[in-house]
């Protein structure tokens, strides 16, 4: 079966939205800095609020891209909650979450490991491996143009 995962991006790195070079700069609840990882979402809508709960500057969503990566289930690994320890959606971010990233990066498990969204626990995020011999099988799809409506942030602004 085909999954399709979707990331967004600003418009400036829509060229390397799926290197991992954010991830690695910075790190994040499922990796250490130092370590590529591609966060994507397993729909457009939960993409957009994964990205909303993190912005600091609600001025940049004016210039995001959409970008799809469909890939084959065999390349995926899933986790659920029922095998993540207690304080996996924990903020900040666990060491926990963190090993189990480092260990599946390493262990060069699949290409792909699906987790849940700490947001919508029901629903699933795709954390990518751009180091994995398979990475090479996602299809990555042109970015596409896409906007958040403004009712979304007025509130906060």
């Amino acid at each position: 079966m085909k999954v399709t995962a979707w990331r967004l991006v600003q418009a400036k790195y829509a060229a390397h939205a799926f290197s991992g070079e954010g991830a690695r700069q910075f790190g994040g609840r499922w990796n250490r800095k130092g370590t590529a990882l591609v966060h994507a979402a397993s729909s457009l809508s939960l993409a957009a609020l994964e990205l909303l709960v993190h912005l600091e500057s609600y001025q940049v969503l004016q210039s995001y891209r959409a970008i799809s990566a469909e890939f084959d289930e065999r390349f995926c690994q899933w986790l659920d909650t029922e095998h993540l320890p207690p304080d996996w959606s924990g903020f900040p971010a666990a060491e926990s979450t963190k090993s189990i990233g480092a260990d599946w990066i390493q262990q060069r498990q699949s290409a792909v490991l699906a987790v849940p969204s700490v947001l919508i626990p029901i629903e699933m995020n795709f954390l990518i491996n751009p180091q994995h011999p398979d990475f090479a099988r996602l299809k990555i799809g042109e970015p596409g143009e896409f906007f958040y409506d403004q009712r979304l942030v007025k509130v906060r602004e």
